[in-house]
C-alpha cells in the first residue's frame, strides 16, 4: 500500500525551476563576483568570515542597490558585516576570527531554539523585514531589462553604490555555526537592472563528533576465498551433552534438496522463469505446492551465498567468562543473517598443510558478538590465535515448511483460498454476563464461570471454577479438580472474561472464536499498534481450555520473544492449572536464553512425546516441526493459534496449520497486515511473492476484504472472519493521528491513559507547546568505517545524545532513562549512540532498530533516520534502504506514548512517500525545527 502520494513536481516546472536557478547564479552586466563562496567545515560555536568581492570589467558603471539574504536558513547562521567605506582590502581572501567559547547549558543545546515563529533577520546594520525567498522565486531583471522573476525583500543591507569600469568592493558575509549539519543559504546581489545570486555553505560539526569519528576508512572487502589445495584437516566436535542426543528424535525429514538447474539459473543470472514458468502465475491451489517450493529453494540459494560472503579470515575471538566470542561485523543488519543454534566452522592457519576445524554452535547473539559452545579443552586452550570462520546455513526450517507443503494440501481450498462460507454449529453457546464481580482490593476476582459445549445430539458437561484471591495453579487446579468430570443437565450458561477490563471489540473476538461458526477458515484477529491484541489471545486461550475440555490447543509465533510473551501472560494469569500448559522451545536454544518465569513450563517441553499430550503447547512456528517428527499429523490439534502471524512467511505458517484438523479444526491468525512482515533476503523469492504472509494475503482475498458497503456497522469486515481492533491504549492523539490516517482508516481511537500521554506537553524544549511531537531536521553527512557496511551520521547521534539529555535532566518534565527508547536502523549508528550515552552517564537509554521495538513501547521514543546523501538516484526506494518499508515506518513511530522525536534530512526523506506525510504534518503543525526546509515544502511552513 502506498499510504500518500509523492509531492512531485511536473517535470516543466522543474526544469524551469533549475534554469532560474541556473541564470540567478550567473555573473551580469560585466560584473564579476566571487564563485568560491563555501566556508568549509567549522566547529559549533566558531566563527568565520568570507570577502565577496564584486568587479565591474565593463565599460558601464553599475549600481549596487542593496544585498540581501533570501531566508533559506532559519537558523540565522549567515549575517553581513560591512566595512567602513575608506576601509580597503588588498586581495579577496576569507579571514577567520576566534573560536567562541563553548557552552553545552540546556539554554545552548544545538538547533534547539533555533525556530522561530517570526520570520524577521536582524544584522549589525539596518535591514528590511520582509517575506522570505527561495531559491525559485527570487528574481531579477534581465540584461535586456525584462523582468525574469519577481523578487520580495528580506534581509537587505545598504551596499556601496555605483561601481565604476575598472573598480570593485566587497561584502563580508560572517558564518556564526549554530546548527549541527550542512546549510545553505542564497547570497542575492541587487543591482539596478539585473541579480547575481550565490549560495553560501557551510559543514558545521559540534565537538563531542570527535568521538565517534570514522577510526578506520572504511573497506568492505569480501573475504579471502577457502584454500584452493585440500588440505588434511582434523574435525573437532562439541563434546558436551546436546538437547538434541536428549530427545532422541527421529530425523525422517526428507532433504529436499535445493535442484542444480535452479540453482544455476542463480548463480549465472538466467531467466528464473525457464526452470519454474509457473513463478508467473497467480498463486492458485493446483500451483501451490510447487510454488512455495521454489521459491523456498531460492531463499536458501541466496542465503548460502550470502553466507560464502561472509566467511572470516584471520579473526581473533574474544572471552567473555567460560565462553568465547566472535565479533561478527554487520550482523546486527542480518549481514550474515545468524540465530541461536546456527553451527559455525573454526579453522587453524594451516600448518605443514594440516589444518583443525572446531565445530561451534551459536548460544546467543547480542548486537555484533556471537557467544559460542565449542569444545570444552579448545575454549580453555585458546590463546587468542588467529583462526577462520565459515558459516553454515541451517535448512532445518526450510525442510519444516517443504514438508508442510506437502501437509496442508490435504486443508485444501477452504482453508488456503477461503470464498465460500459455509456456517457450522457453534462450538460454544450461551449468555454471556460481561459484568465482573471483581473484590474491593482489585486484585482478586471471582470468578463463577458456567460454560456449555455446544452438542447438537446429546448433553453437555457445565463446570464451575472458583478462584478467590488469585490463588496460584496449584490451589486453583485443587478447587476445580472435583467440578471437571460433573455432569449437569445442559442449560444456558452464564459465561464471564477472565480480564474484566476488555473492551467490546475484545469481547466480540473472544466469542467469534469460541463459537467457531465458519470453521475450518481463518478466523483473523486484526490487530493495529498498541490495541490488545496478546490481551485478546490470552483471554481466547484461557476460555477455550475451560469451556471446551476437549479441546488441544496449538499457540505459535514466528519467534522466541513472542512466543515466550504469551507462555508469560498465560502463567501470570493464573488460572491454568499444572500440567494444562507447556513451552517448546527449538532443540538449539540454550537455556541461558530464557526467561526464568517460563522455565518449569520448558522442562516439560524437553520430551516431545509428553509435550504433545498437554493441551495448550506453546512454541515457534518452525520448532511446532518436531510434532512431525513423532508421527503427530493432521488433526492432532482442535486449535491452532498463530500469533504475529503476519511476520511469518506464508510456508512458516503452513508448518503449524499442517497438523490441524482438516473438517474441524479452528485457526486463528493474529497480527497486523500493516507493520513488518517476514524477512525475505532473496529479491527473487521476493518479487514472486515470498515476503507476503499469510495473514496480508489473506486479507487481500474477497471473503475476507474491507467492505463498507456490505459491513459498514461491524467495522467494515465480515464479522465472522475478521475482527479489528480499534482502541488504542498507547499514544497521545498527536502521535496516533498521521498512522491511522496512513495505515488504519482513520479508525483507530485513543483510549490511553490521560495522565501518562500528557505528561510530556509541558516540556520546554517542544515547538509547540502541547503537542508532543518534534521533527528535527539535520543535513549531516553520512558515513561508514572499517569491515562494517553500516552506516552512521554523527551529526544526528550527537543531537539524539542532547535530547536523551534534556529529557533525562529537565527541571519541569524529567525523563526517566528507562523510559526513552531510540529507533535507528544501522547497527552503526546504534553502537556510536551508545558510546555517546555512554560517555554522559545514560546508558539505562534502549538503543536498538525498528524489529527490536516491534511490540514494545516507551514513553518516549527519539528516531535517527541516518541517510543524509541528497544526490539523485534513479530508485530511491534503494538509495533510502531501510526507510523506504512503510511498515517498518509504521512500527517506529507507534512506539511512543507520550512524545516522538524525529531526526533526519528533509531533503532526502521528502522523497518517502512516508516520511514525505510525517514532514508534512509536522510542518502545518508548527513542531518543525533545524535545517532549512527543500523547496517543495517551503510553502508549508509559510502557511503554518
Amino acid at each position: 500500500m502506498t499510504p500518500v502520494k509523492r509531492r512531485d513536481s511536473p517535470a516543466g516546472e522543474e526544469a524551469a525551476a533549475e534554469s532560474c536557478g541556473a541564470l540567478l547564479l550567473k555573473n551580469k552586466g560585466d560584473i564579476e563576483v566571487t564563485r568560491m563562496t563555501n566556508f568549509g567545515t567549522l566547529k559549533e560555536g566558531g566563527s568565520k568570515n568570507m570577502v565577496i568581492w564584486i568587479e565591474n570589467k565593463g565599460d558601464v558603471p553599475q549600481n549596487l542597490v542593496s544585498c540581501k539574504l533570501a531566508g533559506w536558513d532559519k537558523a540565522k547562521q549567515f549575517r553581513f558585516q560591512m566595512l567602513d567605506k575608506d576601509q580597503t582590502c588588498p586581495v579577496a581572501s576569507i579571514v577567520s576570527v576566534p573560536e567562541k567559547e563553548k557552552n553545552f547549558s540546556d539554554e545552548n543545546v544545538n538547533s534547539l531554539d533555533s525556530y522561530r515563529k517570526n520570520k524577521t533577520y536582524q544584522t549589525e546594520n539596518s535591514l528590511v523585514n520582509s517575506r522570505e525567498v527561495s531559491p525559485d522565486n527570487c528574481a531579477c531583471k534581465g540584461e535586456n531589462g525584462e523582468e525574469e522573476k519577481s523578487i520580495s525583500r528580506k534581509q537587505v543591507t545598504e551596499a556601496g553604490g555605483l561601481i565604476p569600469p575598472g573598480g570593485r568592493t566587497l561584502v563580508v558575509i560572517v558564518c556564526d555555526a549554530k546548527n549541527s549539519g550542512r546549510c545553505k543559504e542564497l547570497l542575492l546581489l541587487c543591482f539596478s537592472n539585473f541579480i547575481i545570486g550565490r549560495v553560501l555553505e557551510v559543514n558545521v560539526v559540534s565537538g563531542e563528533e570527535s568521538l565517534i569519528a570514522v577510526r578506520e576508512p572504511f573497506s568492505w572487502k569480501k573475504s579471502k576465498s577457502s584454500q584452493a589445495l585440500a588440505s588434511a584437516k582434523t574435525t573437532v566436535v562439541v563434546t558436551t551433552q546436546k538437547r538434541n542426543s536428549r530427545r532422541q528424535l527421529p530425523s525422517f525429514l526428507p532433504h529436499y534438496p535445493i535442484p542444480d538447474r535452479l540453482k544455476k539459473c542463480v548463480e549465472q543470472n538466467i531467466d528464473i522463469l525457464t526452470f519454474q514458468p509457473l513463478l508467473a502465475e497467480l498463486l492458485k491451489m493446483s500451483n501451490y505446492k510447487e510454488k512455495f517450493s521454489t521459491l523456498l529453494w531460492l531463499e536458501e540459494i541466496h542465503a548460502e551465498m550470502e553466507l560464502k560472503e561472509y566467511n572470516m579470515s584471520g579473526v581473533t575471538l574474544k572471552r567473555n567468562g567460560d565462553f568465547l566470542v566472535l565479533e561478527v561485523p554487520g550482523l546486527a543488519e542480518s549481514r550474515p543473517s545468524l540465530y541461536a543454534g546456527d553451527k559455525l566452522i573454526l579453522k587453524t592457519q594451516e600448518y605443514n598443510g594440516h589444518v583443525i576445524e572446531y565445530i561451534g554452535y551459536v548460544i546467543e547473539i547480542h548486537e555484533e558478538d556471537v557467544t559460542l559452545k565449542l569444545n570444552t579443552e579448545f575454549e580453555q586452550a585458546y590463546n587468542f590465535e588467529p583462526m577462520d570462520v565459515e558459516f553454515t546455513y541451517s535448512r532445518t526450517t526450510s525442510r519444516r515448511c517443504h514438508f508442510a507443503l506437502e501437509q496442508v494440501i490435504r486443508l485444501g481450498v477452504k482453508v488456503l483460498f477461503p470464498e465460500e462460507i459455509i456456517l457450522q454449529s457453534p462450538q460454544v453457546t450461551g449468555n454471556w454476563n460481561l459484568t465482573q464481580d471483581t473484590k474491593t482490593d482489585g486484585q482478586s476476582t471471582t470468578k463463577n464461570r458456567k460454560a456449555m459445549k455446544d452438542q447438537t445430539k446429546h448433553t453437555t458437561k457445565e463446570r464451575r471454577t472458583g478462584a478467590q484471591g488469585t490463588p496460584g495453579p496449584a490451589a486453583l487446579a485443587a478447587e476445580t479438580s472435583s467440578l471437571v468430570n460433573e455432569v449437569h443437565i445442559p442449560k444456558v450458561g452464564e459465561k464471564e472474561f477472565f480480564n474484566p477490563v476488555l473492551n467490546e471489540n475484545q469481547k466480540l473476538a473472544v466469542r467469534r472464536i469460541l463459537s467457531g461458526d465458519c470453521r475450518p477458515l481463518p478466523y483473523i484477529l486484526f490487530g493495529p499498534p498498541g490495541t490488545g491484541k496478546t490481551v485478546t489471545i490470552i483471554e481466547a486461550v484461557l476460555q477455550m481450555y475451560y469451556t471446551l475440555p476437549d479441546s488441544r490447543i496449538l499457540v505459535c509465533a514466528p519467534s522466541n520473544s513472542a512466543a515466550d510473551l504469551v507462555c508469560l501472560r498465560l502463567h501470570e494469569s493464573q488460572v491454568l492449572r499444572p500440567g494444562a500448559m507447556v513451552r517448546v522451545n527449538a532443540t538449539c536454544r540454550f537455556e541461558e536464553t530464557i526467561i526464568d518465569a517460563i522455565k518449569p513450563y520448558c522442562k516439560d517441553g524437553e520430551d516431545i512425546w509428553k509435550a504433545s499430550r498437554f493441551r495448550i503447547i506453546i512454541t515457534t512456528c518452525s520448532s511446532s516441526g518436531l510434532f512431525y517428527q513423532i508421527g503427530v499429523r493432521v488433526g492432532h490439534f482442535t486449535h491452532v493459534f498463530v500469533d504475529e502471524a503476519g511476520q511469518a512467511s506464508e510456508p512458516e505458517c503452513l508448518i503449524p496449520l499442517g497438523l490441524i484438523s482438516d473438517i474441524s479444526g479452528q485457526i486463528i491468525l493474529a497480527g497486523d497486515p500493516m507493520q513488518l512482515g517476514p524477512v525475505i533476503k532473496s529479491r527473487l523469492a521476493m518479487a514472486y511473492g515470498l515476503n507476503v504472509s499469510m495473514l496480508e494475503r489473506l486479507m487481500s482475498r474477497p471473503a475476507y476484504m474491507r467492505d463498507e458497503n456490505a459491513f459498514g456497522a461491524c467495522g467494515a469486515y465480515n464479522p465472522l472472519l475478521v475482527t479489528k481492533l480499534v482502541k488504542n491504549y498507547r499514544s497521545h492523539s498527536a502521535l496516533l493521528a498521521l498512522p491511522s490516517r496512513l495505515f488504519y482508516h482513520r479508525e483507530l481511537e485513543v483510549c490511553a491513559d490521560p495522565k501518562v500521554v500528557t505528561s510530556l506537553l509541558g516540556w520546554e524544549k517542544l515547538p509547540k507547546k502541547g503537542f508532543p511531537l518534534i521533527f528535527h531536521g539535520v543535513r549531516g553527512n553520512e558515513a561508514r568505517e572499517g569491515r562494517s557496511p553500516s552506516w552512521f551520521n554523527p551529526a544526528e547521534a550527537v543531537q539524539v545524545m542532547r535530547y536523551c539529555c534534556l529529557l533525562a535532566r529537565s527541571a519541569s518534565s524529567q525523563v526517566s532513562a528507562s523510559d526513552i527508547g531510540v529507533i535507528t536502523p544501522y547497527r552503526k549508528q546504534v553502537e556510536k549512540i551508545k558510546i555517546l550515552l555512554r560517555n554522559v552517564d545514560l546508558m539505562d537509554i534502549k538503543v536498538g532498530s525498528v524489529e527490536e521495538f516491534q511490540g514494545q513501547e516507551c514513553l518516549v521514543i527519539i528516531i535517527s533516520t541516518v541517510r543524509s546523501n541528497e544526490d539523485s538516484f534513479e530508485d530511491d526506494r534503494y538509495f533510502l534502504g531501510f526507510l523506504s518499508n512503510s511498515k517498518r515506518f509504521n512500527v517506529a513511530i507507534t512506539r511512543p506514548k507520550a512524545l516522538l522525536i524525529v531526526l533526519g534530512n528533509p531533503y532526502v526523506l521528502v522523497r518517502d512517500p512516508c516520511f514525505g506525510a510525517l514532514l508534512e504534518y509536522s510542518i502545518t503543525n508548527g513542531v518543525y525545527t533545524g535545517c532549512n526546509l527543500p523547496p517543495e515544502l517551503q510553502s508549508l511552513q509559510d502557511c503554518g
